[in-house]
């Protein structure tokens, strides 16, 4: 704002002599290089966010195939999708999906930090291998996983044999096909945790657990009073990162079960894909694409808040 106010009025205040036109452009310089260094980022944010955004709003408000002229029906997607049974089934399967992922990956990532900050024997090839899922394709993550819960030939099933229990139809049955994701999940994201923990973790000066000790504290108190509030901020940054990528996970799933089977593992994303380019319904996918984008936001400030009332606290 300084800056349009600096260079909006050149005719009254720019001065006239060079020495001071210089030292006004230096200023107005000055102020102008933050925004001149910013506006490449924000250029690519809005052709590849914002107006995506917005025009999928503006698509969402219209009965479009994509090969026919958009008609405008107001809010009848929107009617449309809340009376939609399938629509709370898939938004049903991504609660479940988000509530069986998200703390279980922060909690397993959490204490293979812990144990991995240590000074143990291969430590270096540990980290990496319990990170190399991460830098994996997903969908070739997908294909190793689909390959493992296989229920003919898959190697889950083949231990099971071997140790005398009955096979289990792992990506066949509703009962467990979404169990099966569960743990090709974790297994992607674990490793992911388990970095950002580290980081956090090494950034913590030695000195309180020093301070800790000498005021003999045990194990379980340093944690709990030391390692754990220092924890939280990037606690909150893996919530808010594992929480979006709950709710926007589509290859895993798409590769493994393809939804399936019937609508057991269906989530809100594939079901917008299949509104979309299955039944050509750009209209009403993209009235759940800005229902999906309002939640994900909702829940995001929500967490904000409260990280910041316990700060506050704190």
């Amino acid at each position: 704002m300084a800056v349009v106010e600096t260079l909006g009025r050149p005719a009254q205040s720019r001065p006239e002599t060079p020495a001071a036109q210089r030292r006004w452009w230096v200023a107005a310089r000055t102020k102008l290089t933050p925004y001149m260094f910013i506006a490449p980022n924000m250029a690519l944010f809005s052709v590849f966010v914002f107006f995506p955004l917005l025009y999928a709003f503006y698509v969402s408000l219209r009965e479009w195939s994509l090969i026919d002229t958009p008609r405008y029906v107001g809010l009848e997607n929107y009617e449309r999708l809340f009376s939609d049974p399938q629509f709370w089934q898939s938004l049903r399967n991504t609660l479940v999906y988000s509530f069986a992922t998200v703390p279980t990956s922060l909690a397993i990532g959490l204490v293979l930090a812990l144990a991995l900050n240590r000074d143990l024997i291969a430590r270096t090839f540990l980290r990496s291998l319990y990170f190399l899922p991460v830098v994996i394709s997903s969908v070739a993550t997908a294909v190793i996983a689909a390959w493992l819960f296989n229920d003919n030939y898959g190697v889950v099933n083949m231990l099971l044999r071997r140790v005398g229990l009955e096979p289990v139809a792992w990506l066949s049955s509703p009962r467990w096909a979404l169990f099966s994701l569960v743990i090709a999940t974790l297994w992607v994201r674990v490793g992911f945790c388990m970095v950002v923990y580290l980081a956090a973790l090494q950034s913590i000066s030695p000195t309180y657990y020093d301070a800790a000790e000498v005021d003999g504290a045990t194990r379980f108190q340093q944690f709990r009073h030391i390692t754990w509030p220092l924890l939280r901020p990037a606690t909150f940054l893996l919530l808010i990162l594992s929480v979006i990528y709950s709710f926007q996970v589509f290859d895993l799933i798409y590769v493994m079960t393809g939804g399936g089977p019937g609508f057991s593992t269906t989530m809100v994303v594939q079901y917008i894909y299949q509104a979309a380019f299955v039944s050509s319904e750009m209209g009403y996918a993209s009235a759940m694409g800005v229902v999906l984008f309002l939640l994900i936001l909702g829940f995001t400030l929500l967490q904000w808040s409260v990280n910041r009332r316990v700060e506050d606290v704190a």
